[in-house]
């Protein structure tokens, strides 16, 4: 009940003062307000700044990628050798 109180005094408001409802120039885009180049120059910033950041993961699972690539191609050199004799002394094959 008390939230369609509220709503209806809002309703009431917007009908009665119809100029308060109304966007400022920045919010409405006013094309030539420096506020609006300054908005518009702010969002591009925040834009390049995710980007920038979305780049550096790109680079760091790149680089993750290439380590693990050259890791792979650096054990795949060495071959196990095996013989039928131990090791060691006491050792038990199960071959």
């Amino acid at each position: 009940m008390k939230g369609m109180r509220v709503l209806a005094i809002a309703i009431l408001m917007v009908i009665a003062f119809p100029h308060l409802s109304h966007a400022c120039p920045s919010c409405y885009g006013a094309p030539g307000s420096p506020m609006t180049k300054g908005a518009s120059n702010g969002i591009l910033f925040l834009l390049a700044v995710v980007g920038f950041v979305q780049l550096g993961f790109v680079a760091l699972f790149w680089s993750f990628w290439r380590r693990a690539a050259q890791l792979r191609r650096f054990r795949e050199q060495f071959h196990v050798v095996e013989s039928g004799a131990p090791l060691w002394r006491g050792s038990k094959t199960s071959s």
